[in-house]
C-alpha cells in the first residue's frame, strides 16, 4: 500500500487556517476568556466558606439537609487544603464549556432525532469525537489559541459533546410514538410537540445526557492543566510530573469533591425541572412517615432567599476587606518593576525549575509582579512564541531543542547562554560493574528487562535518544520508556536502593550524581552530539518592553557549583516550597541578587547605599518642565542609594510655605534672585539655599516665528486685535506671573490686555493648537525650555529690561535640611546639569507622557549612567 501522509497534510490544514482566520480565532478567544472571567469572578470573589454555604443552600434545595452538610464539609475540605482558587477556576471552566456544549449538544440531538439524514451523518462524527484520545485535542488548540483557558475550554467542549448530542437523541426518540401522533392529531404544530409533548417526557434522559457532559467536562480540564489551563488541572499536572504525594491527593481529592458535587446536583436537578420528576418527588415525600426533616426540601423561593443572604453577606466582608487595606508605601530603592507583570514559564526539569524560581524571587524583589507556569516544551516554545508568556531559562541549544527553535526561533529572542556546556547520557549504577558504555547496553539487554527509562516524550533528549542512539548502538529492540523527570528519578531510587539493574536518561549538571553513585555511559559514536548550552530565550519585542529586565538576562551566569547547590536546596524543600528555598540560597548567598540584577544607574540594595539609606525624603515641585525632570531624576537617584521618597505636586506658594514650616524637605526649582524673589523675602528666614544648579535663566513672552513684524516687546502694542488682547499665561502664583502684571505690562504700556492665568499645560496646549492653525498667539516662556526645540518660535526682545536680570536654578531646602540629611546635602551642593543634560532629561519625560515621569528619568539614567556617579557619589 502506498503510504498516505495524513499528518502533513493535517499541518498543512492547520496552518492554513491560522493564517487565513486568525480573526475568528481571535473572536472566539476573547467571547470564551470574557465568560470565563465572568464566572470565575463571581464564584472566587466571596469568601471561601461564604460560596461554600451557597453551594450548600443549593444542595439543600436539590437533595435536603444531609446532603448540605456534606457539601459544605466537602467544599470546607478544599479550602483547608489551600486549592480553594484553583477548585474555583475548574468550576468557571466546566460551567463555561458546560453551557456552550448544552447549548450545541440539545438542538443538535433534536435534529438528529426528528431526521434520519442528519442523524446517520452526525454519528461517525460522534465516534470519532468520543474515541479520539482526548490528549489529541489539546494540540489543535494550542495551536490556534496558544497556552492558557481558551484551549482548555475548546478541547472540553470536543470532547464533552457526544453524549449530549446521543442522549438527547436518544431522550426524543424514546418518547411514545402514539402520543405524539395523539398530539398531532389534535392539530398541534410539530413546534408544540416538540416543546409539550417530547422535550418534556424526554427531559430525564437529556439531563442524564447534561450530567455526563459535566463528567467529562471535568475530566477534560484537569487535563488541560498540561497546556496551561490552570486550576486544579495544572495542580494535578504538576504534582504527577514531580511524583508529589501529598500534593497529587489533595488536588485528586479536591477533583472528587468537585464530580460528587456535580454529579449529585445535577442528577437531582431533574426532579425539580422535570414533570414526571417533580411527581416522583411528590409521591417519595408522601411515603415518609419517620424523619422527615431529613427529607425536607425547601422551595425554590426560600432557597432564592437564603443564596441572596448569603451573597450579600460576602459584599459586605469584601467591603469591610477593601476598608482595611492600608496605603502602599513609597518605592523603595529596589522598585524597578513598579507592579509590572512578568510571566515565566518553566519545563519540569531541575535547572528550570531553579533558575525560574530565583528569577521569581529576584524580579518580585525588584518590584514586578511574576507568574510562573509548568508546561511541557512543546507547549512553552509555542507559548513564548506567540507572547503569551515572557521568557523561560531552559532552552538546550543548539542540539537537544533544535527541533522548537528551528520552528519558532524567528518567533522568540534569544537572551544568550548562562549555563554550558552540558552533556546528555545514560546512565546506571555504578554496582553494574560490567557496563562503562553504551556499547555493553547491547549483550545485557536480559538485566534492564530491554528498557529504559526516560522523561517527558516531548523533551529533545527523547527525541535524540530514539533517532540517533538507539539506532547508532543496535538497541532498536529496546522499549524507551515515555515517563516524566520526577518518576525517571523515582525509579532510578527505587531500582538503586534495592540494587537493581536500570539504566535512566540523565543530563549534567544534575543533582543526582551528587546523592547516587553512577556510571554516566561512555558515546565513543558521539550520538549524543556535543554538549548544549542552557540558554534563556524571550518574546520577540521583550527587550523593547523591558529593556533592563533583558540586560539582566542577557548578562545571567551560574556557576556548575551555584547552580547544583540551588537544586539541592530546592530538592530537599519539597514540592511547593521552591521559594522557601532559592530565599534561604540567597541569604547564603549574600550579593547574589545585587549580582544578576543590578539597580540601573549603578544602584543596588547593598553595596552602593548611600549613608544614610532608610531615610525618608519629601521632594515638592511645582509643574515646570525643568522641576519635573530634576525632581524625578532625584528621586529614582535616591531610592538607587537606598533612601526613602515621597513627592507632592504643589503651586510655589504652597511649596515654599511647606519647606518654611519643615512640611517638605527639599526643591530644586527655585529661581533667584528675581521670579521667586517674593517667596525669599517672605520665607527667606527659615529655608536653606543649597546652591544654584542651573543658569543663568531668561524669562520672556515668545511668538511662533510666523508672526514677522513681531521681534519685540515694543511691537505687541500695535498689534493688540490680532492676539485679542490677551497673553497666555501659566500659573497665577509663579513669580514670572507676578513680575509679567508688577512690571512687564507696565513698562510696555500693555495695561489694557488680558494676562491669561492657566497651567503651564494649558499654555503649551494653546500654544500648540495656534501654532498648528498658524493663528497669532502670544505666551509665557522661559529658557531652558523644550519647547523652543519642539516649534519655531520667536523670543521677544526686552530693551528695557522689564524681566530683570536673568535667574539661576536654585536647590531650596528646608531650614534644618543639612543636619537631617547631611551626605544628601552634601551632594546637592555640587549638583550640576548642563543644558543639554537638562533638555534631553525634560524631551524624555515628554516623550513618556503624564504619569511616566519617573519611568522616563529611569531611561534617561540608563543612557546617562556616568551622570548618576557623578551627582551622588558613594565612597
Amino acid at each position: 500500500m502506498p503510504e498516505i501522509d495524513f499528518g502533513s497534510r493535517v499541518e498543512s490544514a492547520v496552518d492554513w487556517l491560522k493564517d487565513h482566520l486568525g480573526w475568528l480565532f481571535d473572536f472566539i478567544d476573547t467571547v470564551l476568556s470574557g465568560m470565563y472571567d465572568g464566572v470565575n469572578a463571581v464564584l472566587d470573589a466571596p469568601d471561601p466558606l461564604v460560596m461554600a454555604g451557597i453551594f450548600a443552600v443549593i444542595a439543600f434545595w436539590l437533595r435536603g439537609p444531609v446532603p448540605a452538610v456534606l457539601a459544605f464539609a466537602g467544599f470546607a475540605v478544599i479550602d483547608s487544603v489551600q486549592l480553594w482558587p484553583q477548585a474555583m477556576e475548574t468550576l468557571s471552566m466546566v460551567l463555561v464549556a458546560t453551557a456552550i456544549t448544552v447549548v450545541i449538544a440539545v438542538p443538535l440531538g433534536i435534529w438528529a432525532a426528528r431526521n434520519k439524514v442528519v442523524s446517520t451523518a452526525v454519528r461517525p462524527m460522534l465516534d470519532f469525537m468520543q474515541t479520539m484520545p482526548a490528549f489529541v485535542y489539546l494540540i489543535p488548540g494550542v495551536i490556534f489559541f496558544s497556552i492558557g483557558i481558551t484551549p482548555g475550554i475548546i478541547a472540553t467542549i470536543v470532547f464533552a459533546m457526544p453524549p449530549g448530542v446521543r442522549m438527547t437523541e436518544l431522550g426524543i426518540r424514546q418518547v411514545d410514538a402514539e402520543l405524539v401522533e395523539a398530539a398531532e392529531a389534535f392539530g398541534t404544530k410539530p413546534a408544540d410537540t416538540l416543546r409539550r409533548v417530547q422535550l418534556p417526557l424526554a427531559l430525564p434522559t437529556i439531563m442524564a445526557g447534561v450530567n455526563q457532559v459535566i463528567m467529562l467536562a471535568l475530566s477534560m480540564v484537569v487535563i488541560a492543566g498540561m497546556v496551561g489551563g490552570g486550576g486544579l488541572g495544572e495542580v494535578v499536572y504538576n504534582a504527577v510530573t514531580r511524583v508529589a504525594i501529598g500534593t497529587g491527593f489533595e488536588s485528586g481529592l479536591a477533583v472528587v469533591i468537585l464530580a460528587m458535587y456535580l454529579d449529585r446536583m445535577t442528577s437531582a436537578l431533574n426532579q425539580r425541572v422535570s414533570p414526571l420528576g417533580r411527581r416522583a418527588l411528590a409521591k417519595t415525600a408522601a411515603a415518609v412517615d419517620r424523619w422527615k426533616f431529613l427529607h425536607y426540601k425547601p422551595t425554590t423561593a426560600i432557597a432564592t432567599v437564603g443564596i441572596v443572604v448569603l451573597a450579600l453577606l460576602a459584599g459586605g466582608l469584601n467591603l469591610a476587606e477593601d476598608d482595611d487595606e492600608g496605603t502602599q508605601p513609597a518605592a523603595a530603592a529596589t522598585d524597578v518593576g513598579e507592579g509590572r507583570k512578568i510571566d515565566i514559564g518553566y519545563i519540569p526539569w531541575d535547572e528550570g525549575i531553579a533558575s525560574t524560581y530565583l528569577w521569581q524571587e529576584v524580579l518580585e524583589q525588584r518590584g514586578f509582579e511574576t507568574e510562573t507556569k509548568q508546561l511541557d516544551p512543546g507547549p512553552l516554545f509555542t507559548a513564548v512564541s506567540e507572547g503569551q508568556v515572557d521568557f523561560q531559562t531552559d532552552a538546550w541549544l543548539p542540539v537537544t531543542h533544535e527541533q522548537y527553535w528551528d520552528k519558532f526561533g524567528d518567533k522568540m529572542e534569544d537572551m544568550g547562554a548562562w549555563y554550558g556546556p552540558t552533556s546528555l547520557e545514560l546512565s546506571v549504577p555504578s554496582y553494574m560493574k560490567d557496563i562503562k558504555s553504551l556499547e555493553d547496553l547491547k549483550d545485557h539487554k536480559g538485566e534492564f528487562d530491554g528498557k529504559i527509562i526516560g522523561i517527558e516524550a516531548s523533551a529533545g533528549m527523547m527525541g535524540i535518544l530514539k533517532d540517533k542512539v538507539v539506532k547508532e548502538y543496535g538497541l532498536g529492540d529496546w522499549e524507551v520508556v515515555s515517563s516524566s523527570t520526577s518518576s525517571m528519578l523515582a525509579e532510578l531510587e527505587r531500582a538503586y536502593q534495592a540494587e537493581e539493574p536500570v539504566v535512566v536518561t540523565l543530563w549534567s549538571p544534575h543533582w543526582a550524581y551528587s546523592k547516587y553513585d553512577l556510571t554516566k555511559l561512555e558515546d565513543p559514536k558521539e550520538a549524543w552530539g556535543s554538549g548544549d548550552d542552557v540558554h534563556t530565550t524571550a518574546r520577540k519585542g521583550f527587550a523593547k518592553d523591558e529593556p533592563v529586565v533583558a540586560e539582566w538576562l542577557r548578562n545571567f551566569t551560574m556557576e556548575e557549583k551555584e547552580l547544583t547547590s540551588l537544586e539541592e536546596m530546592i530538592v530537599d524543600a519539597g514540592e511547593g516550597n521552591e521559594r522557601k528555598a532559592v530565599r534561604d540560597w540567597l541569604e547564603q548567598n549574600e550579593g547574589y541578587v545585587d549580582k544578576i540584577a543590578p539597580l540601573p544607574g549603578g544602584g543596588s540594595g547593598g553595596s552602593t547605599q548611600g549613608k544614610d539609606a532608610g531615610k525618608t525624603v519629601n521632594l515638592g515641585y511645582f509643574p515646570w518642565d525643568e522641576a519635573i525632570a530634576s525632581t524625578y531624576l532625584w528621586q529614582n537617584v535616591l531610592e538607587d542609594r537606598g533612601y526613602k521618597t515621597n513627592v507632592k505636586q504643589l503651586d510655589p506658594g504652597p511649596l515654599y510655605t511647606a519647606l518654611a514650616e519643615g512640611q517638605m524637605d527639599v526643591q530644586f526649582d527655585g529661581w533667584l534672585p528675581t521670579t521667586h524673589e517674593q517667596y525669599w523675602e517672605r520665607f527667606g528666614d527659615n529655608l536653606t539655599d543649597v546652591g544654584a544648579w542651573y543658569g543663568p535663566t531668561t524669562l520672556e513672552l515668545s511668538v511662533p516665528s510666523y508672526m514677522k513684524d513681531i521681534k519685540s516687546l515694543e511691537d505687541l502694542k500695535d498689534h493688540k486685535g490680532e492676539f485679542d488682547g490677551k497673553i497666555i499665561g501659566i500659573e497665577a502664583s509663579a513669580g514670572m506671573m507676578g513680575i509679567l502684571k508688577d512690571k512687564v505690562v507696565k513698562e510696555y504700556g500693555l495695561e489694557d490686555w488680558e494676562v491669561v492665568s492657566s497651567s503651564t499645560s494649558s499654555m503649551l496646549a494653546e500654544l500648540e493648537s495656534a501654532y498648528e492653525s498658524k493663528e497669532p498667539i502670544v505666551v509665557t516662556l522661559w529658557s531652558p525650555h523644550w519647547a523652543y526645540g519642539k516649534w519655531d518660535l520667536t523670543k521677544l526682545e526686552d530693551p528695557k529690561g522689564a524681566w530683570g536680570e536673568g535667574d539661576d536654578i536654585h536647590t531650596v531646602a528646608k531650614k534644618d535640611f543639612a543636619e537631617d540629611f547631611p551626605e544628601f546635602h552634601k551632594w546637592l551642593k555640587d549638583f550640576t546639569l548642563s543644558e543639554e543634560e537638562l533638555s534631553s532629561l525634560e524631551v524624555e519625560i515628554q516623550n513618556g507622557g503624564e504619569g511616566n515621569e519617573k519611568k522616563s528619568a529611569r531611561t534617561w539614567m540608563e543612557d546617562n549612567p556616568e551622570v548618576i556617579d557623578r551627582i551622588a557619589p558613594v565612597s
